[in-house]
């Protein structure tokens, strides 16, 4: 994902690697290849403040493939619009989905120069999924895309991933009004699943705040903490699933758990909504 615009596909093809870019430094936390130095930099910083910053990431892929195969299997969607899909990893929405039910339909959006070389090639991998290379932050210009137009049926339900994003977004419009126009698009029937950066506003807050400070003033230059009233604010009108907003490493895990949450699990929160 990539807060600014590109002019056009052709531009988006350039990449600065002087530059540290959202979907790279992930990449580096989850140990990918597809990363610059600059994008190291700001991991060895959060490594400071927070040495569990891999496992983090980490669970933050463990819960959009959770998500995934809820939606897929016991809601029984058939179609995704993942929104700032990031770098391909181990595993991907489209992966998932389809491990799930084979004729699911995939529509990744990130204008975010690195992943649009890896989009275009994901084209050629499975014909039910597509890429744009689309502003997730103007969903008026997301909805109206030929792309998501054309693969997707907007009438029928839908599933809207929004994970590990907002927190990075820095224009003036706010993300609640962002998320307001996506949801308000969708059919009844439809889920939304957000994951963000969390202010538990408790013990743990002092190191969502010195999380925070270290991805502002890293070469990455955003990353935003928000309170559960703040986050839940972006899932407007929409009945929450089970248990509801929680950490997502506590969403439906995989099995029990073993051993305590690191500190810095404890700042990363989401929740999945089906719109009535």
């Amino acid at each position: 994902m990539s807060i600014e615009r590109p002019a056009s596909p052709r531009a988006a093809a350039t990449i600065d690697r002087t530059r540290a870019s959202i979907a790279r430094v992930y990449d580096c936390a989850l140990g990918g290849k597809d990363n610059f130095e600059a994008d190291r930099e700001v991991v060895e910083k959060l490594k400071v403040v927070a040495p569990e910053v891999e496992q983090f990431t980490v669970d933050h892929r463990q819960f959009l493939i959770r998500v995934t195969r809820f939606i897929a299997g016991q809601a029984g969607i058939r179609q995704f619009l993942d929104l700032g899909s990031g770098l391909p990893t181990a595993e991907n929405t489209h992966q998932a989905a389809q491990r799930i039910a084979p004729d699911t339909r995939v529509v990744y959006v990130d204008n975010d120069p690195s992943v649009v070389a890896h989009g275009r090639a994901l084209l050629e991998e499975n014909e039910l999924t597509r890429f744009s290379p689309a502003d997730l932050t103007r969903p008026e210009e997301v909805l109206a895309d030929p792309i998501v137009r054309e693969h997707l049926d907007l009438d029928r339900p839908l599933a809207l991933l929004m994970l590990g994003t907002l927190h990075h977004y820095v224009g003036e419009r706010p993300p609640a009004d962002i998320m307001q126009t996506y949801i308000d698009a969708l059919p009844s029937g439809s889920y939304v699943a957000l994951s963000h950066f969390y202010d538990p506003q408790d013990e743990n807050s002092e190191l969502a705040r010195r999380m925070e400070d270290t991805f502002v003033h890293s070469p990455l230059g955003s990353g935003v903490f928000r309170t559960r009233d703040e986050i839940l604010a972006m899932l407007p009108g929409l009945e929450l699933v089970e248990p509801g907003f929680s950490l997502v490493s506590e969403w439906w895990p995989d099995g029990p758990r073993l051993r305590d949450l690191l500190p810095a699990q404890k700042c990363l929160a989401g929740a999945v909504g089906r719109k009535p």
